[in-house]
């Protein structure tokens, strides 16, 4: 009988083991999250056969300082992961955030992602963006100038609200709709 629970240990010793070795690498599921240097990334989808997803990023703290360059994609576990969104409020806050570069990746920045980054003095928007959102941009009072890109075609409310030392912005004609008060205490 000892013979028998010992070797019924060794089996399921063995089972653990050979199971181990042949697991895939670590894949994250829809929702989760992982870091890479200063940033967080939510997994938005993502497409096993593929080895291919998409995920939205934002700063693991608001002490972010100083130039971010948001990549367009890297890998995680087996993934190949595309930054395709700017969630709500993401960087919100971010007072010490200097200079933001966003990837021809990104299609979307969602409400507030950037409100009042009061240090923020320069950013890239990609032609990939069709729309800057409520509030984006608002209180971003060390923001000097803005390139619009031609891909763009609406702007939200109050989207540069605040922004007091912008001096220069450029609004392609493919703009068709800029909200109420969009604009609004820009007084530079």
């Amino acid at each position: 009988n000892k013979f028998c629970v010992g070797l019924s240990r060794l089996l399921a010793s063995f089972i653990i083991l050979a199971s181990l070795l042949v697991l895939p690498k670590v894949q994250a599921a829809i929702g989760s999250t992982f870091t890479v240097g200063q940033l967080k990334y939510t997994v938005y989808t993502e497409d096993k056969a593929s080895q291919t997803g998409t995920v939205s990023v934002e700063p693991i703290s608001k002490e972010i300082s100083g130039d971010i360059a948001i990549p367009a994609s890297l890998i995680y576990g087996e993934i190949n992961y595309s930054v395709t969104l700017i969630p709500d409020y993401a960087f919100w806050e971010c007072s010490k955030l200097t200079s933001i570069t966003i990837p021809d990746s990104v299609t979307s920045i969602s409400g507030s992602a950037f409100r009042n980054c009061s240090s923020l003095t320069s950013i890239t928007i990609p032609d990939s963006v069709t729309s800057i959102g409520s509030w984006v941009f608002g209180g971003c009072s060390s923001l000097t100038s803005i390139t619009i890109p031609d891909s763009v075609t609406s702007i939200g409310s109050v989207a540069f609200c605040g922004c007091s030392s912008l001096t220069s912005i450029t609004i392609p004609d493919s703009v068709t709709r800029i909200a109420n008060q969009a604009f609004s205490y820009c007084s530079s």
